[in-house]
């Protein structure tokens, strides 16, 4: 199941083949989310292409949703997956990434705290809040 710990289950829905969110498993949300994200990404009336181009209004929430629900990978993979990456010893890198997804979409507010629940100890010492 795509989950960050006991209290958070995240569920799939794109808004246009899948309209009700749907419970699936967590390398099935992965997949669904690298797709969408590459539709969103592939789209020039989201991220317009040529110089000059407009960004249309939508574009920070589209920017957002990307973001927020990468934050769940992140989630999932420190609750459910962390102990293996300590074994192949490559949490340095896991963190390393972290930090800069954390950093990143703070500084441009991209993800609401709320959204950082499961990880907000984490995140909280990544800023030093």
């Amino acid at each position: 199941m795509m989950t960050a710990g006991p209290k958070y289950e995240y569920r799939w829905a794109d808004g246009v083949t899948i309209k009700k969110p749907i419970e699936v498993s967590a390398p099935k949300y992965v997949e669904y989310l690298m797709d969408w994200i590459e539709t969103q990404l592939d789209d020039e009336s989201i991220f317009p292409q040529k110089l000059g181009s407009p960004f249309p209004p939508h574009f920070k929430d589209v920017v957002k949703t990307i973001f927020k629900r990468l934050f769940r990978v992140y989630a999932h993979i420190y609750h459910s997956h962390f102990q293996k990456i300590v074994s192949l010893k490559e949490e340095a890198h896991l963190n390393t990434c972290f930090k800069h997804f954390v950093l990143f979409t703070w500084e441009f507010r991209l993800i609401d705290k709320g959204e950082l629940a499961p990880l907000f100890e984490l995140v909280e010492s990544i800023l030093q809040l």
